[in-house]
C-alpha cells in the first residue's frame, strides 16, 4: 500500500524517473519519462537500460550505455552523478537532457538505482536566443562590427591592462569624408553599401588582436595594441590608403570615398572618454586641413 502511494506520486511528476535493479533491468517508468522519451511504460518495463532503448550519448558521441553509464557507476560505487546527455527519442530524434542518478539501498543492501532526467530543449533554446540577443545588442546590424557599447567595454579592459600591466595601445578615430553627399546624391541604400565597403576594408587591414567598431553614423574606431605612436601612424596611413583606393561599383557608376583619421596613444590618467575625445579632435584636425589624411598626437 505504501509502495503504491509513493509510486503514484512519482508517476505524476513531470520529470522523467525510472528505476533499475542491480542488473539494470527497468522496474519503474513514470509518466514524465513517457512524455519526454515517447516510450510507454509497457514498452520498456523488464528491458535493460543498455538495450539501446534510450541509447544515451554525450556531446562527443560516446555511447554511455556500454561505456560510462552513470546508472551503472552509481550502482557500483554509491556516488550520485549529474550529467548532460542526449538520448534517442522513440520518433528518432535526439533530446538533450540533464540526468541525475542515485543509488537505491535497503539497509546495507544495494537494490539498484534511480535516474531522474529533465528535458533541456527549452533551456538550450533560451540560451541560444539569449546569445543571439547579446550579439545583436553589442554589434552593429549593418556592418556586423562591434557597436559603441562593445567599444566602451573593450576600451575599459584595455585601460585596465595599461594601468596594471603597462600594456600600451593606440586609438584611431575614423570618419568618412563628405558622407552626407553620398546619401544625398545616391540615396541611403548606396550609402549603406559604402559603409559596408569601408567596414570590410578596414577590418581586413587590421590584426586579430585589434578591434574595429562602428561608433555611429559614418564613424569608426580602431583599438590597436601597439608600443609606439610611429607604428600607430603607419597603421593609420595604411587604412587611409586602402580606403582611398577602394571603389564601390553600382549601376549609378563607381563611387569613391576617403577617410580622415585621428590617432593617439594611451597616456597616464586616461579614461575611455578622454581617449575617444582626443582621437576625435585629432580626426577633426584632419578634416580642417583638407580631409583624406592622418593626424597623430
Amino acid at each position: 500500500m505504501e509502495k503504491d502511494f509513493y509510486r503514484n506520486i512519482l508517476s505524476s511528476i513531470d520529470e522523467g524517473i525510472y528505476f533499475v535493479d542491480n542488473e539494470r533491468t527497468i522496474t519503474f517508468w513514470n509518466k514524465g519519462a513517457e512524455k519526454i522519451t515517447g516510450f510507454k511504460a509497457e514498452e520498456v518495463l523488464g528491458s535493460h537500460c543498455y538495450d539501446n532503448i534510450l541509447n544515451h550519448i554525450d556531446d562527443q558521441g560516446n555511447h554511455l550505455c556500454f561505456n560510462g553509464c552513470p546508472l551503472h557507476q552509481t550502482i557500483a560505487d554509491g556516488h550520485a552523478r549529474n550529467v548532460h546527455v542526449f538520448f534517442h527519442h522513440k520518433e528518432g530524434h535526439r533530446v538533450p537532457v540533464s540526468v541525475r542518478s542515485v543509488q537505491i539501498t535497503e539497509g546495507d543492501k544495494v537494490l539498484g538505482a534511480v535516474e531522474l532526467f529533465t528535458d533541456n530543449t527549452e533551456y538550450l533554446t533560451i540560451s541560444k536566443n539569449l546569445e543571439k540577443l547579446t550579439t545583436i545588442a553589442l554589434h552593429d546590424q549593418l556592418t556586423q562590427l562591434p557597436n559603441r557599447r562593445y567599444l566602451e567595454t573593450f576600451l575599459l579592459s584595455k585601460l585596465s591592462e595599461f594601468n596594471h600591466l603597462g600594456l600600451n595601445f593606440g586609438t584611431i578615430f575614423i570618419d568618412i569624408d563628405n558622407f552626407k553627399l553620398v546619401n544625398d546624391n545616391y540615396g541611403h541604400q548606396i550609402g549603406d553599401n559604402v559603409l559596408k565597403m569601408v567596414a570590410k576594408t578596414l577590418q581586413a587591414a587590421l590584426r586579430v588582436s585589434d578591434l574595429l567598431a562602428r561608433n555611429g553614423g559614418e564613424e569608426f574606431v580602431a583599438i590597436v595594441p601597439i608600443d609606439n605612436i610611429n607604428h600607430l601612424e603607419l597603421i593609420s596611413e595604411k587604412l587611409r590608403m586602402l580606403i582611398e583606393n577602394s571603389v564601390l561599383r553600382d549601376k549609378v557608376g563607381e563611387i569613391h570615398v576617403t577617410i580622415s583619421l585621428g590617432a593617439t596613444m594611451v597616456i597616464e590618467g586616461d579614461s575611455a572618454e578622454s581617449i575617444l575625445d582626443r582621437a576625435d579632435r585629432l580626426m577633426y584636425t584632419s578634416k580642417v586641413n583638407g580631409r583624406n589624411q592622418v593626424t597623430v598626437g
